[in-house]
């Protein structure tokens, strides 16, 4: 499953290259963004992000950081998620 699941974002990698994308460290409070991929991210990281539900395609909305900025909320599938801000800057998104 997780073999697949790594194939088709590969794939989904590969056609998102043109589209332009920025680090989810650049967006703030109240912005929505889509997944675009993952870059230079530990596989084991990455692999706990998927399974989460934090996948390519999958549009979310920043809701709140800590008090002291770190973690960061993030609204996405009905839940809510806290990400540590240098653990998700790998993370590659598309303003929506």
């Amino acid at each position: 499953m997780v073999l697949l699941l790594i194939i088709l974002i590969t794939a989904y990698d590969r056609r998102m290259t043109t589209i332009p994308t920025l680090s989810f460290a650049d967006l703030r409070r109240g912005e929505h963004a889509e997944v675009v991929g993952f870059d230079g991210m530990p596989e084991h990281y990455r692999n706990r992000l998927l399974s989460m539900g934090l996948t390519p395609g999958t549009e979310f909305l920043v809701e709140r950081p800590a008090p002291l900025g770190d973690p960061v909320e993030i609204r996405l599938r009905g839940f809510r998620m806290s990400l540590r801000r240098d653990e998700a800057a790998a993370l590659r998104v598309r303003r929506l």
